[in-house]
């Protein structure tokens, strides 16, 4: 079953179950969501999504981070997903929403709220976040949300990246 991790005004952020397999092949079945994912942009087949989601399960069940489930308060719809990956060993804020949720806050909305349940949630000093220099939209967010901008390299698999990260405040 489900945990809810948090909430924020819209959004409901919670656990992975391995039988919600369907969701996440449907949202990485698409070309356009997948499109700055990867230097190909490939579409995930089910093994890879099966290997993503035992991956978020393991890394929620072990250390409470991992990519999370977005629902919409207002109809209960997935509508994509978001939280902490280990990147590089560092924790690292990433999300991603089907195609037709963009423009509307979500990701500036869910990434706010994992930004203030980690500090709240962890005794992590940072956390990093990255993002296809293409994708102007996602660095946008990342920027928003009070990231900073440290360095564009090649991430895994070539992929032209601008990497950010955020600092725990002060006091």
């Amino acid at each position: 079953m489900s945990e809810t991790v948090l909430e924020t005004e819209r959004l409901v952020l919670e656990s992975w179950t391995i039988d919600q397999l369907d969701d996440l092949v449907a949202l990485h079945g698409d070309p356009v969501v997948t499109q700055y994912l990867t230097i190909s942009g490939t579409v995930w087949t089910r093994d890879m999504a099966r290997a993503a989601l035992e991956s978020w399960i393991g890394l929620y069940e072990t250390r409470r981070l991992g990519k999370l489930r977005v629902r919409r308060k207002s109809d209960a719809r997935f509508i994509g997903r978001a939280g902490f990956g280990i990147y590089a060993g560092e924790p690292e804020l990433g999300y991603t929403f089907f195609r037709e949720h963009w423009g509307q806050g979500y990701a500036t909305e869910a990434a706010a709220g994992l930004r203030d349940w980690y500090f709240a949630s962890t005794d992590e000093p940072r956390f990093i976040g990255l993002a296809d220099t293409r994708n102007t939209a996602s660095i946008h967010v990342l920027k928003k949300i009070g990231m900073t901008p440290t360095h564009v390299a090649d991430a895994e698999g070539g992929l032209k990246t601008q990497f950010l990260k955020m600092e725990r405040p002060e006091g």
